[in-house]
């Protein structure tokens, strides 16, 4: 099947929440074959969980990233094509007096040079980029 999503971190965390967004899981369940994450996702995913104590909450966490994560989405890179189009967009924006985190310009990239659809909780953090993006929560 053709991708057509990417995920960004707070929709790749969100089946670990405490009560996790019904509609959010219906639709990772559904799209399964249709999406893929950056490896900038993929960092900050394990960066968000290799800076809680060792435990059992770390451990699920660990093994949700190893069994599930990685080992059924495909992982698109921070490419020369992704780099060049974030360094256009951040030069635009700061054009306008806006300075998103470089990280997000990074995930946009990724996302805008494979065609994909950005699916994130935080629209806003992406909404000054020249990319399409969703919220599935909504």
């Amino acid at each position: 099947m053709t991708l057509t999503y990417l995920l960004d971190t707070n929709i790749l965390s969100e089946p670990l929440r405490p009560q996790p967004n019904p509609r959010i899981l219906s639709q990772l369940q559904t799209q399964a074959d249709r999406c893929a994450t950056a490896s900038i996702v993929i960092h900050e995913l394990f960066y968000g969980c290799y800076r809680l104590p060792k435990g059992r909450k770390r451990s699920t966490i660990e093994n949700y990233l190893h069994e599930v994560v990685l080992a059924t989405l495909p992982i698109l890179t921070y490419s020369p094509p992704a780099a060049e189009w974030h360094a256009r967009e951040r030069a635009r924006l700061e054009g306008q007096g806006l300075t998103p985190p470089f990280a997000d310009g990074q995930i946009a990239a990724v996302a805008r040079v494979h065609g994909l659809t950005l699916v994130t909780r935080n629209l806003a953090d992406y909404a000054h980029f020249e990319l399409e993006s969703i919220d599935w929560s909504l």
